[in-house]
């Protein structure tokens, strides 16, 4: 919920514009915006989700707000006219897209010239199950991409720029907390635990033994990392924004 409000708030939301909001789930970010926009504006959730998309058109009514439309789409095929968007927003879902550079090429062009596009990211110090999974994984000839692809700055950047936006502005918010021991073992991948970018999950290729090795040496990992307030798991969020 934070994460929505915060892509709202620093995408300078305001009325009377046109939002699409890409994998909207149960429509956080939708319904944010749709407050805002008002009746002269109009906020497009698209999902591949039937359930999901269902929740948020139940939120929405319960909220009286007539500005929203959620649609049973692909967030990488959606078909709409070009420049009529003032803001595209995709919360936590952008990097599990396919093909990353070709989703922001393919959304660029639903922007209205000085439109904004808007995602958020997490760092690749975020999550220490993840980290810790990676590191073991790699003993094994295995790389997790996780949040590679977006975990830094730069990496973020990058990707706005090849799918040609500018004025490029990210903002970095400092997060985490410390989890008990049993939080942070429970955060083992396994072997069906699904990864952005890669299918079959990358540990599935392990035999029976190899994963109860792997995940003992996760757990001994894990284990070095306890002090006495607990083991600190970093969430570090990018909010990336770029305009056509």
């Amino acid at each position: 919920m934070q994460i929505a409000q915060r892509l709202v708030e620093y995408g300078r939301v305001s009325r009377g514009q046109q939002v699409l909001d890409i994998a909207t789930g149960t429509g956080h970010v939708a319904i944010a915006a749709a407050q805002i926009v008002g009746t002269e504006g109009l906020v497009i959730g698209v999902d591949i989700s039937h359930g999901m998309l269902d929740v948020a058109r139940k939120k929405a009514l319960e909220l009286k707000l007539n500005n929203t439309e959620f649609l049973l789409r692909d967030a990488e095929n959606i078909d709409l006219p070009r420049n009529v968007c003032d803001r595209i927003f995709c919360s936590s879902a952008f990097i599990w897209m396919s093909n990353l550079h070709a989703a922001l090429t393919h959304w660029h062009r639903f922007l209205k010239p000085g439109g904004i596009i808007g995602f958020h990211a997490f760092a690749d110090t975020a999550f220490v199950g993840g980290v810790v999974t990676q590191k073991v994984a790699e003993k094994y000839g295995i790389s997790f991409n996780m949040s590679k692809p977006t975990g830094t700055v730069e990496k973020c950047r990058n990707l706005l720029e090849k799918a040609g936006f500018k004025q490029i502005e990210i903002k970095i918010e400092q997060d985490g907390s410390y989890i008990s021991l049993e939080k942070a073992k429970a955060m083992w991948a396994g072997n069906s635990h699904p990864a952005p970018g890669q299918y079959p999950p990358p540990l599935s290729t392990l035999s029976t033994e190899q994963l109860a090795q792997a995940k003992a040496e996760f757990e001994a990992e894990i284990e070095a990392l306890q002090t006495q307030q607990g083991i600190w798991n970093d969430i570090t969020t990018f909010y990336v924004f770029g305009q056509k």
